[in-house]
């Protein structure tokens, strides 16, 4: 079983160190906006769906969330945990994972697979935000943002923890 650290990309690190020496603006920018968690994007979406599909107030109020959807809830924030924590510490983040597996309600397989997920969103909100760049650079500094993005979901998807 290869290491945490030996899944890292030295390429893709190199190119992340260049971008912080050029635009660290950008990059601090960047490291902002990933502080909102792919758990809390659901979270706003999924309330902001039922406030749509809700009876209108005073009503019946809003619903409590089912067994099957605070599971659900659970998973998609322990992925979206490993897959910020495995840049910073990829050792921290499998540790991580063996101790959400610990508990035996989530699988190792099943948290790796919700943060490849956490991962290939990030990004495709990365390219989907590039689209709507007001100039071409900030649009190629999206796009490389997005690459990242999927490189970590590439390195987890092929992260072998078992």
């Amino acid at each position: 079983m290869p290491s945490a650290q030996s899944l890292r990309c030295p390429l893709l690190d190199l190119a992340r160190d260049e971008d912080r020496a050029l635009w660290p603006a950008v990059v601090a920018w960047e490291r902002q906006e990933s502080g909102r968690t792919y758990a809390a994007r659901c979270a706003v979406a999924a309330a902001q769906q039922l406030t749509e599909e809700a009876d209108p107030p005073g009503e019946h109020g809003m619903p409590l969330p089912t067994v099957e959807q605070t599971a659900a809830m659970d998973l998609v924030s322990a992925g979206s945990e490993i897959a910020a924590q495995w840049w910073a510490d990829p050792e921290a983040a499998v540790a991580l994972v063996h101790e959400l597996a610990a508990s035996g309600e989530l699988g190792v397989d099943e948290i790796l697979d919700e943060a490849v997920s956490a991962a290939v969103l990030t990004g495709l909100l990365a390219l989907q935000e590039a689209r709507t760049a007001p100039d071409p650079s900030t649009a190629a500094e999206l796009c490389l943002s997005a690459v990242s993005h999927i490189a970590l979901a590439v390195i987890l998807a092929s992260a072998d923890l078992d």
